[in-house]
């Protein structure tokens, strides 16, 4: 056909024949997950989620049943934040919205969009928002601390950044660096470049940081949207190495490998202490996946079938395949209570476990 070409075939992936056994144990809802960026909050055995619409959910992710759940009445636009006492998220009217015992505290209005999740650590809540702005709140009363602002780019990622507590450092991810704070007042301590802007235009020169992240002590490694991936020394702040990598989602590691996806699909191991390829499969090539998790002997992806994929870290060899509703894999699966979470499009939450 002139002017056009089908989009690649994706791999046939084969018949699924269980390595590790692995049983679906529970199964709730929340609404649809479609239009907020989405990140499930893990805290001890508590997985807490959020939908589009604003209903917040904390539940027991051992048994599925709520602990509370809370409708904000707006749509939100990111979300979700908490340290076990306080949640947050942030709505489409730029509203940082605070949750305490499963009813809202307070609301308070940002000046501009924001599709990181906040942050909750040492009684405040900290925003990063999309012209790479950082704020910090009191928790309890909402009352603004302190904020932090730097130039902005023309085009910045609508996707979950990097905003991390890391010792009593705040850590954000600023274009391609990431960026350690000082908590109490927003001073800068260290700046770690993973990648620098290229290119003649707007689109060429973005380099965010891209959502998930993988600490294993001092080393913190991240990716550089489509550009690299690459870990930090984060007691001396510097760059320990960089890899060339084109992928758009983020990474998660072990003591010996950092692992990560592709745009196209290809799924990588680096080893965490020089960055050195450890392996790379094809296995799930042409497919839209997620961040990887690191569960076990398994890297767990969730894919925009519904399916969750189980691949070895040893070599990827698939180790199971689990089936959801259908719709997509609304974020990187998360693990809490000996339960693998994922969380679909249509609002299924699912809880998994090996048997």
């Amino acid at each position: 056909m002139f002017g056009g070409s089908s989009a690649p075939k994706p791999v046939e992936l084969g018949a699924n024949v269980p390595v590790i056994s692995v049983s679906q144990v529970w199964k709730t809802n929340i609404g649809k997950v479609q239009s907020i960026v989405l990140e499930p909050r893990v805290i001890g055995d508590t997985v807490i989620v959020a939908s589009d619409a604003g209903e917040v959910v904390s539940f027991n992710a051992g048994t599925g049943a709520a602990t509370w759940r809370v409708n904000l009445g707006t749509p939100l636009s990111a979300g979700v934040g908490s340290d076990g006492r306080w949640s947050s998220v942030v709505s489409k009217r730029n509203e940082l919205i605070a949750i305490e015992g499963g009813r809202e505290l307070w609301r308070k209005q940002l000046p501009i969009q924001v599709f990181t999740a906040p942050l909750v650590a040492g009684n405040r809540i900290f925003v990063l928002a999309a012209d790479r702005s950082v704020y910090a709140y009191d928790a309890a009363t909402g009352q603004r601390i302190w904020v932090q602002q730097r130039p902005g780019e023309a085009l910045v990622l609508r996707q979950q950044g990097v905003l991390m507590a890391m010792d009593n450092t705040l850590v954000t991810g600023l274009a391609g660096r990431l960026v350690g704070f000082n908590p109490d007042d927003g001073s800068i301590r260290w700046e770690a470049p993973l990648a620098s802007p290229r290119g003649t235009n707007d689109v060429e020169r973005l380099v965010e940081i891209a959502g998930r992240t993988s600490r294993i002590g001092g080393s913190l490694c991240a990716r550089a949207f489509q550009t690299s991936v690459g870990c930090i020394d984060m007691d001396r702040g510097a760059v320990a190495w960089t890899q060339t990598a084109a992928g758009s989602e983020g990474v998660d590691g072990d003591e010996n490998a950092v692992y990560g996806v592709e745009s196209n699909g290809t799924v990588l191991a680096w080893r965490r202490a020089d960055g050195v390829k450890m392996w790379s499969s094809d296995r799930l090539r042409y497919r839209h996946l997620t961040a990887p998790l690191v569960l076990g002997r398994s890297v767990v992806i969730g894919e925009s079938t519904g399916d969750v994929h189980m691949l070895s870290r040893e070599n990827a060899a698939p180790l199971n395949r689990l089936s959801t509703d259908k719709s997509g894999i609304a974020a990187a699966p998360v693990a809490a209570a000996g339960t693998l979470v994922v969380v679909t499009r249509d609002g299924g939450i699912f809880g998994f476990r090996p048997q």
